[in-house]
């Protein structure tokens, strides 16, 4: 069952420990099965109470889970094995495809925005007891969710999308419950979700967003939240119609205590309208980060939502960090204030690009899906053979197994730099390393 590695400890947290560090260095594997409590308990010399708190503690890290008569086991992905380190490096001279960043001669300077901010500073320093959501830009931020329909709430400032979707999770959930995930999906929200003690059930997409009968299916058999990507979503560039819009609607409206996250991360970098799922359920968040258009540094998003939900986000951020830095806020309002983007601009640049790749796929027999966003997702039936051949060819791609959970293999191929005289030898080692493949969806 363990092979040659032997829990430790006393304690549960000792215990825990042990299990954790051995999950870490590699010498417990994942999948692998951990011994029956009463059984660990007298190989210790314990009382069973000590063996069950320190499974708990892993259950709640993400480590382990339970499955009824099955019986405690490693995770198929431990918390402690972020999928970031599926990633293939690319050596000097290889086309790098694989970052998922947008196009850095896309994003504004920041300069005059850092400076105004840093000026603005000077003539009324930020300080204790101000509040942690500038005036102006929780004003303009809000002007723009009226603009798109998102319903009336307060705005609170993250730092970034994940930071907005933990606290949102962790302001209504308990270790143990399921959460409804794209799968394909975002990898550090599938990173997240079981690391928070939460369990992640995989609800399949196409290119018009998550799958009715997916979705319904995952919250009939329990599930207390679901999280939908609204555009550009990460890996398929799927982005939700207003026909899939209104048949979400009807189900979430069928189980109003579900807690609805959306992540609109994709804002100001599409031509896609947004349709927003917000305002059936009982709570609800509607997330937007400046990431992708005003540059991934800046790490700061913004979310509306029920005000019990806003409520309880921005109490227990003032017991941690506090606040975002309102210079950080001042800063994107002068970028929003100076029009330094061009929202059809760039969705236009990225959508000639994903497009063009897209079609020189189609070309070779190559599914490849990407309706908006930077990212392309092509299925292929070898995802570590042509991750592989492709780096050998001169490209590195994100292998799939960073974004799926049970949907079949794949790759993501990140078009933000691609120019368009490279597009044709992107495809034609697309196809020669993946080879045809049938037009089977990736849900």
């Amino acid at each position: 069952m363990l092979g040659e590695y032997r829990i430790t400890g006393r304690r549960a947290s000792e215990i825990a420990a042990s299990v954790e560090r051995a999950v870490g260095s590699g010498e417990l594997e994942p999948g692998q099965s951990l011994p029956p409590m009463r059984e660990l308990a007298t190989g210790l010399g314990v009382n069973p109470n000590t063996v069950a708190a320190a499974y708990r503690t892993l259950r709640e890290r993400g480590v382990i889970e339970t499955s009824g008569r099955r019986g405690s086991r490693v995770r198929p992905r431990p918390a402690s094995t972020a999928r970031g380190s599926i990633r293939v490096d690319a050596p000097p001279g290889v086309r790098d495809l694989s970052t998922g960043n947008p196009d850095p001669a896309l994003l504004p300077a920041l300069h005059d925005a850092l400076a105004a901010a840093a000026l603005r500073a000077e003539r009324r320093p930020g300080l204790y007891g101000q509040a942690p959501v500038d005036e102006e830009f929780a004003r303009r931020a809000r002007a723009a969710l009226d603009a798109d329909g998102v319903p009336a709430g307060p705005v609170a400032v993250t730092s970034g999308s994940l930071d907005a979707v933990e606290r949102v999770l962790a302001a209504h959930l308990r270790p143990g419950d399921a959460v409804a995930v794209e799968d394909p999906g975002w990898g550090s929200l599938l990173d997240l979700v079981p690391a928070l003690g939460l369990r992640p059930v995989p609800v399949s997409v196409d290119d018009d967003g998550p799958l009715v009968e997916e979705v319904e299916r995952a919250l009939a058999a329990g599930a207390r939240a679901l999280i939908v990507t609204d555009r550009a979503q990460n890996p398929t560039g799927a982005v939700v119609t207003a026909d899939r819009a209104g048949r979400l609607r009807a189900v979430l409206a069928r189980f109003p205590g579900t807690l609805l996250i959306e992540d609109d991360h994709g804002h100001a970098i599409v031509a896609q309208p947004v349709r927003p799922l917000a305002g059936v359920t009982d709570h609800w968040a509607f997330i937007r980060s400046t990431a992708k258009a005003y540059g991934p540094d800046l790490r700061v998003a913004f979310l509306t939502g029920d005000a019990i939900t806003v409520d309880r986000v921005t109490g227990r951020q003032g017991l941690g960090p506090g606040w975002v830095s309102r210079l950080l806020q001042h800063a994107v309002v002068h970028l929003w204030e100076s029009g330094a983007v061009d929202p059809l601009a760039v969705a236009q640049s990225y959508g000639q690009r994903r497009d063009a790749v897209v079609r020189a796929l189609a070309g070779h027999g190559i599914e490849a899906h990407g309706r908006s966003g930077m990212n392309v997702w092509v299925p292929v039936p070898d995802e570590t053979g042509a991750v592989a051949r492709l780096l050998h060819a001169g490209w590195a791609v994100a292998p799939g197994a960073r974004f799926r959970m049970s949907t079949p293999p794949g790759v993501r191929i990140t078009v933000s730099t691609l120019a368009m005289d490279e597009i044709g030898a992107v495809a034609d080692a697309v196809a020669a390393a993946a080879g045809p493949t049938p037009a089977r969806g990736y849900g």
